[in-house]
């Protein structure tokens, strides 16, 4: 089991850490898997390394397009790794000196993966993890960006129609100097504004976007944004569901792996994404280092279904909370990608209906005056 002095525990500060280029969630994954798959092959872990960072150095080249050379971001990286590693350090250790590209929780699974004799087990385990937290993730990030470019989509067409193409058919009513209907008036007045202050309504919706991505760079803002998107109708039960599935399948796979419970709690804290649930796994940490079992903790702060911690409690007297905390996620998956489908399909339909009700009511007000003049006629 891992001790509480794990290699992540003991990982560089943030100031000293790797000044490196973005790397991907997926080429951390394929590092995990490919270099199980080498070493279940039999190839000691040194030369392993070396096939690795080979395979990185050599995957720009297949790029169709590139400008001069390009190593990928993590050949170097490797590199440091394997040097550690072949000068006498642990692969866990050497890992751990990267904190920017690997979690704690790959450090703490690869460390106890090399503390019981079944790295390639563990690093199998780990890539299965983390590709399906990834792709569980993609699937939310597709059900909400559709409708986020639909609604944007919508709105531009309809700023466009009132500053552009409304004011050069109403200004014909204008000059008739006639009563209008209200809605006419309305859309007169509407396309006004939007074409008199159109500068002052870009800039204040982007300082207004602004001012709330500074406000969720702060540790107050960013719970408070945290805890409110668990109450958005519609997505807050989505995003809950996510979050339980992903702490679920992390604690689940780091128990399996002979990490102790606390140690395990600390690192699915840093795999939650919302903080406010995160700051409800310190206290369950708490509770459980004072000698709580794990199932009641959870029940107390509020947040996760009954059937959570249901399974839980079952799962402890049963001896085997691992595995009832991956039914937890695997259960919760189902039901995240049954939500997502229905929000996509729910969403599309409701933004065309309020956009088409838009542009009816434009159409509707530009018609109305003609009606009434070819009436007294």
């Amino acid at each position: 089991m891992a001790e509480s002095g794990s290699p992540a525990d003991k990982a560089e500060p943030a100031s000293k850490r790797d000044n490196v280029e973005r790397v991907s969630a997926g080429d951390v994954c394929r590092i995990a898997r490919q270099l199980a798959t080498l070493l279940r092959a039999g190839m000691p872990l040194v030369p392993a390394l070396s096939a690795l960072l080979e395979q990185l150095r050599m995957a720009p080249e297949r790029k169709l397009i590139r400008f001069g050379r390009q190593e990928h971001p993590l050949a170097r990286v490797m590199e440091e790794v394997r040097d550690s590693v072949n000068a006498g350090s642990t692969l866990s250790g050497a890992l751990s000196k990267h904190p920017d590209v690997f979690s704690p929780l790959f450090v703490n699974m690869v460390a106890a993966g090399q503390k019981s004799g079944t790295l390639e087990e563990l690093l199998v385990r780990l890539a299965d993890m983390l590709e399906k937290r990834r792709h569980l993730g993609a699937k939310v990030k597709s059900a909400i960006a559709y409708p986020l470019m639909m609604a944007a989509v919508a709105v531009g067409v309809v700023m466009f129609l009132l500053s552009f193409v409304v004011p050069s058919i109403t200004q014909i009513f204008l000059e008739m100097n006639r009563a209008l209907p209200w809605p006419t008036r309305a859309l007169i007045w509407t396309s006004a504004f939007i074409k008199d202050y159109f500068i002052l309504i870009v800039i204040v919706a982007f300082a207004t976007l602004f001012a709330i991505a500074a406000g969720y760079r702060t540790k107050e803002g960013r719970l408070f944004v945290d805890r409110s998107k668990l109450k958005l109708p519609l997505f807050g039960d989505l995003f809950l569901k996510l979050e339980i599935a992903r702490l679920t399948r992390t604690l689940g796979t780091l128990l399996a792996s002979g990490i102790l419970i606390l140690d395990a709690l600390q690192i699915a804290k840093g795999v939650v994404h919302n903080t406010f649930i995160a700051r409800a796994l310190s206290s369950v940490k708490d509770s459980v280092s004072k000698g709580d079992n794990i199932a009641s903790s959870i029940r107390k702060t509020g947040l996760f279904p009954p059937v959570v911690f249901h399974i839980m409690a079952t799962g402890q007297i049963g001896g085997n909370l691992e595995d009832g905390l991956i039914d937890i996620a695997q259960m919760y998956d189902r039901e995240v990608e049954i939500t997502t489908k229905t929000l996509t399909s729910l969403l599309e339909p409701m933004i065309l209906l309020v956009m088409g009700l838009v542009v009816g009511f434009i159409v509707l007000a530009i018609l109305l005056p003609i009606f009434e003049i070819n009436q007294l006629l």
